[in-house]
């Protein structure tokens, strides 16, 4: 629990910098920040005698993402947090995760041209809930369910220092040419399984010197609809042009407005890492729910 510990402090004091500083009047008017939180349910049932098929099905989720930001003559400082939990049951299988994610991004940028910054920031990723491969067959070929994740197992922690660029307000990207990817896995059921890229069956932390690389887009691109797109790609250092060098991850994520307390949302993941699997993969969950949102 030391990394939540940490990563709950580095939140707390960023949120308490902007309101305790000796300038807490001047600073807090430049704090833009937008906190939403919000519940998506779906359910479907069908009578036993029902001919036209289907299952009895049951999902819900609940986000949480707060952004604080600062744009002013001399910095460009983002705080980001994202939340994200979601179960999914059917008639015929237990209760399953459909979507588990923590991520939280501390980003200090100063700049050094209208639109070039130097940059350092923090980047930390896990997730809630244990995660399992499901019908996986054992050395007698029989379905049993896997673990293959946990909470802090894995997580990561990438601390990069580089050049942002700023073309304008909906786009900018980012090299960062001094940065460490730190993976943790704190379970040790999944650390003796040598997974994550862990150099040896029950180690606990693995440290990386990578080139990252990330470009992001936000706008509007109708009315009430909101594009968010993000691809970062880690180039290990000491694994360059080998097949299992580059971590690729794309996110995108289309937020469609109803009103003031309802809003549809389409988000999709394209991950690769080949310490995880040598395939990509892939996550699209579509939903609809209640949102409460304040923003300054």
């Amino acid at each position: 629990m030391r990394l939540l510990t940490c990563f709950l402090l580095v939140f707390s004091m960023q949120t308490s910098w902007a309101e305790s500083s000796p300038a807490a009047d001047s600073v807090r008017v430049k704090w833009k920040t937008d906190f939403a939180t919000g519940i998506n349910l779906n359910q479907s049932s069908f009578s036993d005698n029902w001919k036209g098929g289907g299952s009895n099905t049951f999902a819900t989720g609940w986000y949480l993402n707060h952004n604080a930001s600062i744009n002013n003559k001399s910095w460009r400082l983002i705080s980001d947090l994202s939340m994200q939990v979601g179960f999914l049951q059917n008639k015929t299988q237990s209760l399953r995760k459909n979507i588990d994610r923590i991520f939280y991004e501390f980003k200090a940028g100063y700049r050094i041209s209208p639109q070039w910054d130097f940059y350092g920031s923090t980047n930390f990723q896990t997730q809630f809930f244990q995660g399992f491969e499901y019908g996986k067959k054992n050395k007698l070929g029989i379905p049993v369910d896997s673990l293959v994740s946990s909470i802090f197992a894995p997580a990561y922690l990438t601390t990069s220092l580089g050049l942002e660029f700023h073309p304008n307000k909906q786009f900018y990207t980012r090299v960062g040419v001094g940065s460490l990817r730190q993976t943790f896995v704190f379970d040790d059921r999944i650390s003796r399984a040598g997974l994550f890229g862990l150099e040896r069956p029950g180690d606990n932390i693995r440290n990386q010197f990578v080139l990252q690389l990330l470009l992001n887009v936000e706008r509007d691109i109708f009315e009430n609809v909101n594009m968010k797109a993000r691809y970062s790609s880690l180039i290990d250092y000491f694994r360059v042009g080998l097949s299992n060098g580059i971590v690729h991850r794309f996110d995108a994520n289309f937020t469609m407005k109803v009103n003031k307390y309802l809003s549809t949302n389409l988000q999709a993941v394209l991950y690769k890492d080949p310490d995880q699997d040598p395939d990509w993969q892939f996550s699209q969950v579509l939903s609809m729910g209640l949102v409460y949102r304040i923003s300054k």
